[in-house]
């Protein structure tokens, strides 16, 4: 289903938005080496409490899912792709750490992601997320009045294919409201001038999905969430959620 929001519900969801941003930002700054992912977990659990938020991926079960998720964060480290369970793991120097966070506030969900390397990294590390983001950036340009999804897959799937990065066919981006998956779906990759027509009061998350490899597949670990690439090659995930106006795109997850 596809519901365009009024003036007032988009700021409803930019609230949402907010604690999801100001979620993100703490958890990057506690993102240290030996700090473990259940901790990085429980600090963004305190902040939307304290901010009369939930969360919206704990207890979570879309359909590919065989188990409800157990997080409140997905944190996806070097080979992940996106969906990692939090664990009692403990982040070491030079991992590539995605973390995607949701939050409900008053009925409204917000979804963003951010990638980051522990430590100094490798510049191989930092090319493929500033890729992504780059990408990022494109489909959040490409979120106007009168144009259509595939040219919000258009822009993240060029840059993509442009640097040889792999891009899961089966995830993506998609509508977000009252529910945290909505339509539409919004591929990472596309043709231009198909698919519905951008209106004001769409809102979408957009998440470009990189894999450093270069090859499409990926796997599914067998707790049924994580995905991974099948050639152990490193992977960098971020998003926004982002309104369409008539004044342009509008980011409702900054901090």
């Amino acid at each position: 289903m596809v519901e365009i929001k009024t003036a007032s519900e988009l700021s409803a969801m930019r609230e949402a938005g907010r604690v999801v941003g100001r979620a993100l930002v703490e958890v990057q700054a506690e993102a240290k080496a030996g700090v473990s992912l259940l901790e990085l977990d429980e600090l963004a659990h305190t902040v939307m409490r304290e901010a009369g938020a939930k969360p919206s991926f704990l207890h979570y079960q879309p359909t590919f899912a065989t188990t409800p998720f157990t997080g409140v964060l997905c944190t996806s480290v070097n080979d992940a792709i996106v969906h990692g369970i939090p664990s009692r793991y403990r982040l070491q120097d030079g991992d590539l750490v995605s973390i995607d966070c949701g939050a409900e506030l008053d009925g409204w969900h917000g979804d963003a992601a951010v990638s980051i390397v522990i430590g100094t990294g490798t510049e191989a590390d930092h090319r493929l997320i500033a890729d992504t983001t780059e990408a990022l950036e494109a489909g959040i340009a490409a979120a106007v009045v009168g144009g259509r999804i595939g040219d919000i897959s258009h822009a993240v799937g060029t840059i993509g294919r442009a640097r040889g990065r792999g891009i899961p066919a089966d995830f993506g981006g998609h509508g977000v409201g009252r529910a945290l998956h909505e339509g539409p779906a919004l591929p990472n990759d596309g043709e231009p001038g198909r698919g519905m027509r951008l209106r004001p009061g769409l809102v979408l998350a957009i998440e470009p999905m990189f894999m450093a490899g270069g090859r499409d597949a990926y796997r599914v670990d067998e707790d049924g969430w994580t995905l991974r690439t099948v050639d152990g090659s490193r992977a960098a995930h971020v998003e926004h959620t982002v309104a369409v106006t008539e004044e342009g795109p509008r980011i409702l997850t900054l901090p």
